[in-house]
């Protein structure tokens, strides 16, 4: 009989323990966990699986404990854990070679490169979501006017919170398409939750007729939460989740849509947003897709960046960054913060 044990996430020794049994398994400890199940034989791990929000981690079991239905009681006791908080829809992102080992546990695969399999609990999810993609553009379609530019557009972006910057990436792209597609990640993650940046960008780009907003759900992530925990070589974990990004937009998504641009603003800042960058540059012509990067705005000498409005937001200083806001973001954000002031 095995004992359980529950990290939420566990620290100290127990995570000691947790990391070296994982390195055994040749996987690294996750630091993004939140919530983690141990099946434990007389004190000696035997198996495990972990999770952040939705997305299944770091599950293992010693080779000595395989052929022992380990991995069903870890994947009963995760499916109750997102029972539990309300989560209907879960993701697990392993090696291609665990297809068949995953598939036995209910999760179902959504995208494939040689290096990782994405795999979600449910069956036809990803064209569930296409079909809802392809109904919000036909609904779109039959309101708005086309743009007098070639192609089909799409930007992929966090809005956190949606800025002037933004604002001008969609409106030059608009303006070289005859409908742009934007969609905003959906992922609960920084200052702004998902709903609030949707708004803020349906509120700021109205009046641009021929864009098409949707959000992700769950089958666009951002690059800075790619799991790399199962990969070996470390310096090339991050670029090859990001083909898994790439793969999925580009045989899914814009096949879908009939996208045949993709554009981005430079980042010359930020290294991981520079280097999704470089590998949209390097794959996205595979697939007939056309990279159109955009220079960054600028004002008042500054490079217009959503994290430095999120800074002086922190310091509440908003006015500070007030040129680098569309005025029913700046209306939005201050509103925010009258709120919270009349809180505390």
């Amino acid at each position: 009989m095995y004992s359980v044990r529950i990290g939420t996430p566990f620290c100290g020794r127990e995570l000691e323990r947790l990391t070296e049994f994982l390195q055994q398994q040749e996987l690294r400890y996750d630091e993004s966990i939140t919530y983690t199940v141990v099946l434990e034989d007389e004190g000696t791990i035997a198996a495990t699986g972990s999770c952040h929000n939705n997305v299944i981690k770091c599950v293992a079991v010693a080779p000595e404990y395989r052929g022992q239905n380990l991995l069903s009681e870890i994947m009963t006791r995760l499916t109750a854990h997102f029972f539990n908080e309300g989560i209907t829809h879960y993701f697990g992102f392993t090696k291609p070679k665990n297809r068949v080992l995953f598939g036995g546990m209910g999760l179902y695969p959504v995208a494939e490169t040689e290096n990782v399999l994405l795999l979600e609990n449910r069956k036809n999810g990803l064209k569930r979501y296409l079909t809802q993609l392809t109904r919000q553009t036909e609904q779109a379609i039959g309101q708005q006017t086309a743009g007098k530019g070639n192609g089909i557009g799409a930007i992929v972006a966090n809005c956190n919170p949606f800025t002037r910057g933004h604002r001008y990436l969609m409106e030059t792209a608009a303006g070289q398409c005859e409908w742009l597609h934007v969609f905003i990640l959906s992922e609960e993650q920084g200052m702004f939750g998902a709903e609030e940046r949707f708004r803020m960008v349906q509120d700021g780009v109205q009046d641009i007729p021929n864009i098409i907003l949707h959000p992700t759900s769950d089958y666009l992530i951002s690059p800075a939460v790619f799991p790399t925990y199962f990969i070996k070589e470390k310096s090339q974990a991050y670029e090859i989740n990001c083909m898994l990004d790439i793969t999925l937009f580009c045989e899914a998504i814009a096949s879908e849509l009939h996208i045949t641009k993709r554009f981005v603003g430079s980042e010359p800042h930020c290294a991981v947003t520079n280097a999704y960058n470089t590998c949209l540059k390097q794959h996205l012509p595979k697939y007939g897709i056309q990279l159109m990067e955009l220079p960054r705005l600028e004002t008042g000498g500054r490079v217009i960046s959503a994290s430095v409005v999120r800074e002086a937001m922190q310091r509440g200083m908003l006015q500070e960054v007030a040129d680098m806001l569309p005025e029913s973001t700046f209306t939005c954000l201050e509103r925010r913060e009258h709120h919270a002031g009349t809180e505390v």
